[in-house]
């Protein structure tokens, strides 16, 4: 196992050259990333499809055998790689953060390795005999984001290689030494070529998208990002999976219990100190409950600590760029100004650091509010006031995204009744965000589309073949 700075080392790039990294929660310089060029794409580009018809040639089970010592390598690496993603992005190392993050790493490579892929038999009627195959797409290019950089990495490259493609990585600008660190770590397990990351920036990005030899295309990021990469893609018609904007909603019915939903409520939108694509981000609660769900939510708020991510008993971090902690302050400031009362926290936590922002719990607002209305990706939350079901689930509708859903009641069977009627592609009941390599995950209207997870994933980065005779 080796120290996080010996993994930082190996990726960053020599003294006085590339980009400077920071630690948000301290401002510290962690390191300096390297700065590829459009150039050096290409050139990633040409060697990924030239390793990639022997990679597809070795099939599958040889394919899982490798992909399964890329998992152990993993675990081997694993307190290493925690703790260059806790100081290079902010989570902490406990709670749902760094050291799960890495434990969710090998366990979806593990999951995509092993899953069974079976010939479809179509049809079979003593006359005609239709299958239907799947087989690698090509050179996948995957473009990463910088909340769950890691994860959200293999989920992109996991089912990819499994199924004989190669891999382009480009991690985010903000988040590229931990990437480059998983991918030297993989690579260890893998032959030369059938994963390979380039750091750099947008411009790399946006050649990657438009790229004539990249057969697929994989994105998690924002919708206007999102827009882009699919004019991008038009002139190679590459195929895309699109895992875009959220702003998830909550609906407690008036049967649920607040005590007992206020510890799945809290993490359902803060986990990740809120910096999460299908993070529960606003919440409508039915008026005979919405002061005690408010006290709850403020009680495990108040308990929960802040600060340092390498400090054992920290489980928030700060914002991992001061862009998003813009956006999220001045949301609050416009929610403040509009008559939302403050409940926990409210203006930045200075106390801990530039970035830190404390969780904010914003009450009696409405739709119409920026920050009901807007995507913060951070550690405020609306929570808004019904007492009609039909108009909870209006709201919920009411805007152009569908990541995720949720629906909170004390019977499941009246909680079916109404995620029925919402727009999303997950709608979860009694619990909010949580993700599992067997269920497939994807959504709806702005939110993109494509599935990633269990057999659809493998699927999605496949290109299908009929035989017929």
């Amino acid at each position: 196992m080796s120290d996080y700075t010996e993994l930082l080392a190996r990726v960053s790039a020599p003294e006085g050259s590339g980009r400077p990294i920071h630690d948000p929660a301290t401002g510290a310089e962690l390191g300096r990333a390297p700065e590829a060029t459009v150039d050096d794409l290409d050139a990633a580009i040409v060697r990924a499809r030239a390793a990639q018809p022997a990679w597809e040639a070795l099939g599958h089970d040889a394919r899982t055998e490798i992909l399964l010592r890329a998992a152990e390598a993993i675990d081997a690496e694993a307190e290493a790689l925690a703790r260059l993603l806790s100081r290079e992005q902010g989570k902490p190392l406990n709670g749902p953060n760094a050291r799960f993050e890495i434990g969710a790493c090998s366990a979806w490579l593990r999951t995509s390795a092993t899953l069974p892929m079976e010939t479809e038999v179509l049809i079979d009627d003593g006359e005609i005999r239709a299958e239907l195959h799947y087989r690698a797409a090509g050179v996948v290019g995957a473009i990463g984001p910088w909340n769950w950089p890691l994860m959200i990495g293999i989920w992109q490259l996991a089912p990819a290689l499994r199924m004989g493609n190669t891999v382009v990585l480009k991690p985010s600008e903000y988040t590229p030494l931990s990437v480059l660190a998983l991918v030297d770590v993989l690579n260890s397990a893998l032959p030369a070529d059938v994963l390979i990351a380039v750091s750099g920036g947008r411009d790399v990005g946006a050649r990657l998208a438009s790229h004539p030899d990249v057969d697929k295309i994989m994105f998690t990021g924002s919708t206007a990002t999102g827009r882009r990469i699919i004019e991008s893609s038009a002139g190679n018609l590459a195929r895309l999976t699109l895992e875009l904007g959220g702003n998830d909603a909550g609906i407690v019915l008036p049967s649920a219990d607040p005590q007992a939903i206020a510890q799945g409520l809290f993490w359902g939108a803060f986990i990740n100190t809120g910096q999460t694509c299908a993070a529960l981000k606003r919440l409508y609660v039915h008026d005979s409950i919405y002061d005690a769900t408010v006290e709850a939510l403020a009680e495990v708020a108040r308990s929960t600590p802040m600060g340092n991510g390498l400090e054992e008993d920290n489980v928030l971090g700060p914002l991992q760029n001061k862009q998003q902690f813009d956006i999220v302050n001045r949301l609050v400031e416009d929610a403040k100004a509009n008559g939302g009362r403050i409940v926990t926290g409210g203006s930045p936590a200075t106390e801990l650091g530039e970035l830190f922002y404390p969780i904010t719990l914003v009450a009696d607002v409405a739709d119409g509010v920026a920050l009901v209305d807007e995507e913060q990706f951070g550690p405020a939350l609306p929570i808004i006031r019904y007492s009609d079901v039909d108009d909870a689930v209006a709201s919920a509708n009411r805007l152009d995204v569908g990541l995720g859903a949720s629906v909170w009641a004390a019977d499941r069977d009246e909680a079916l009744a109404v995620a029925n009627r919402v727009h999303a592609g997950t709608v979860w009941i009694n619990s909010h965000g949580g993700v599992h390599p067997m269920i497939p995950f994807g959504g709806v209207k702005g939110s993109g589309y494509g599935l990633e997870f269990g057999v659809e994933g493998l699927k999605a980065v496949s290109v299908p073949r009929i035989i017929n005779g």
